[in-house]
């Protein structure tokens, strides 16, 4: 389970290259933001890890020591094709309130989903696992043991999926079906309330909601605010009719700027307008994100035309994949443009609580939560096929992928361990490169 040891200013060169093609002309134009999002990177290698998903790709596609060059194992015309997550790691997962009113434990996050192999999304994910049984100071053998249970859990629900199994058994995580650490975000996400969102971000002057000034928030001028108004117009005209019930839900009372400092938004221009809602009252009132969508990193290592063609920009890619990949997805969600780049419009949910690991450190308990995350993922890679009213991946997924495993079920958990202990290993060891290069000014443009 050795990981193959690479000249340490060689393998620097690789990753300030990845962060070039990545990251280089949003850097340019805010390098503060990303020495935040650096900042944060630095902190552990978990961390790292979740703000390089291009060196990642660029790893399973060019590096022989990780690749998929040749196909891979289980990777065929179809499970090579298939809507994938794109950015699958253990903490991309938590609640969001679903179209019908319903709170859901789930996937989220889909500004890197894309089509391309549906095992890189588990490669990714059970990479992140070995990050984090590492970082609790878990055992070689308890982290296999982790891996194969997330492979389990996978194939489980995957082959339940593909042989007709019934809504009733394979549920969603709600309040009546989670258990454990996902009931207890599911339980918190329930506390909160649209209120206490609002409280946080506006105030009432007079007699009408506003946003509040300060914590982040940017006044705009008046070009700018006709700009957004103007985006929002093409906004709406993307929303299902059943999200136009009633009109009056759409009236803007407010407009913000933002500026992206998190590990996955350094230096995006995004906004934050203030909705009427679905009813006159204040408590009522909803805040819609308006943010430039990015060039997911898989895109660079998928050559099909087709799929490059399907998207009319990165801000529809995003809506699409989402719409594909989650059952009853946000009811605001949306895209448009704006100064000739595509935007992801969607809620600020008063709902969302993501996974916190820093509290779940008993390996059984983890085993329990790897288990369901390994089900959440063969649910949603089953979601995005010819049922989810796209014609871009026109065959059951779930099908193609239980035929692919059942063709060498011995190997699947193995491939996925194997890859876990070699991928965390390099990700550890490039943190420490990257953090190196960052503290003695190696980035360019910091």
């Amino acid at each position: 389970m050795s990981v193959p040891q690479l000249n340490e200013e060689h393998r620097g060169e690789e990753i300030l290259a990845v962060f070039d093609t990545a990251f280089g002309q949003l850097l340019a134009a805010d390098p503060a933001a990303f020495r935040v999002k650096f900042r944060k990177m630095a902190a552990s290698a978990f961390a790292f890890y979740r703000g390089t998903a291009g060196l990642f790709y660029r790893d399973l596609t060019e590096d022989p020591d990780f690749g998929d060059q040749h196909g891979g194992a289980y990777l065929d015309e179809r499970t090579s094709r298939v809507w994938i997550h794109g950015d699958l790691h253990a903490e991309n997962f938590g609640t969001y309130m679903d179209s019908t009113g319903r709170l859901i434990f789930n996937v989220n996050d889909f500004d890197e989903a894309y089509v391309g192999p549906f095992t890189w999304d588990l490669k990714r994910f059970a990479a992140s696992v070995a990050l984090i049984g590492y970082a609790k100071a878990f055992s070689d053998e308890q982290i296999t043991e982790l891996v194969r249970v997330y492979a389990g859990a996978y194939r489980e629900r995957i082959h339940a999926l593909a042989t007709g199994a019934k809504s009733d058994e394979v549920p969603p995580f709600t309040l009546d079906t989670a258990e454990g650490p996902l009931l207890g975000a599911l339980r918190v996400a329930r506390s909160l309330t649209r209120f206490g969102l609002l409280d946080s971000m506006t105030e009432i002057r007079d007699f009408e909601r506003r946003f509040a000034p300060g914590g982040g928030s940017i006044e705009l001028d008046a070009a700018t605010r006709y700009k957004v108004l103007a985006a929002f117009d093409g906004y709406l005209e993307t929303l299902p009719e059943s999200s136009l019930a009633r009109p009056d839900s759409y009236r803007v009372k407010d407009v913000v700027g933002r500026r992206g400092i998190g590990i996955g938004s350094a230096g995006l221009p995004s906004y934050n307008i203030l909705l009427e809602g679905n009813s006159d009252a204040l408590e009522n009132d909803v805040v819609i994100y308006i943010k430039q969508a990015q060039t997911p990193a898989v895109s660079r290592h998928i050559t099909d035309q087709a799929i490059r063609d399907y998207f009319r920009h990165e801000g529809h890619r995003t809506v699409i994949s989402q719409r594909a990949l989650q059952a009853h997805a946000d009811p605001w969600l949306g895209w448009t443009e704006l100064d000739g780049a595509g935007q992801l419009v969607a809620e600020v949910s008063p709902y969302a609580v993501d996974l916190d690991w820093g509290d779940i450190d008993d390996p059984e308990e983890i085993a329990e939560v790897v288990a369901d995350l390994g089900r959440a993922t063969a649910t949603m890679h089953a979601a995005a096929d010819d049922q989810s009213g796209e014609s871009l991946v026109p065959f059951s997924t779930e099908r193609a992928i239980d035929a692919a495993i059942a063709a060498d079920e011995e190997g699947f958990a193995p491939l996925l361990v194997d890859f876990a202990h070699r991928y965390g290993a390099r990700a550890r060891a490039d943190h420490q490169t990257f953090v190196d290069l960052f503290r003695n000014g190696r980035i360019p443009g910091l």
